[in-house]
């Protein structure tokens, strides 16, 4: 089974840029469900995590269970027919926000482990 490339873009001969490789697939699309604020996405006002929001807040335990909350609700919400949830941890640390997310992809059975950083 093949997918569009996320995010988007053009191939070497023009075309759509295709994958055939699931994890790839899963990695694309929750690295944009991830780092994508809610309005930001025209036509989807809803789509993203809004987790990039929160980053300066003060850093309590309040706060991580705010977080956890957010990325395991927008992930359920918009990726919930590709894969499960089954571990999640959020790290900050002086500028850099790293996510690691274990889950099962549905359409294999396999469990994958993928960590997502961004500067902020």
């Amino acid at each position: 089974m093949s997918w569009l490339s996320a995010p988007y873009r053009i191939d070497g001969t023009g075309r759509s840029a295709m994958t055939d490789d699931p994890r790839r697939h899963a990695r694309d699309l929750i690295e944009a469900v991830l780092f994508t604020a809610p309005g930001e996405r025209v036509n989807r006002p809803d789509f993203g995590s809004g987790i990039l929001d929160m980053v300066f807040d003060t850093n309590n335990e309040a706060l991580e269970t705010a977080a956890d909350f957010l990325i395991q609700s927008a992930i359920q919400k918009h990726l919930s027919e590709i894969l499960t949830v089954s571990q999640l941890s959020l790290r900050r640390d002086e500028g850099m926000l790293e996510i690691t997310l274990s889950y099962v992809l549905r359409e294999t059975g396999e469990p994958v482990s993928d960590s997502f950083r961004r500067e902020v």
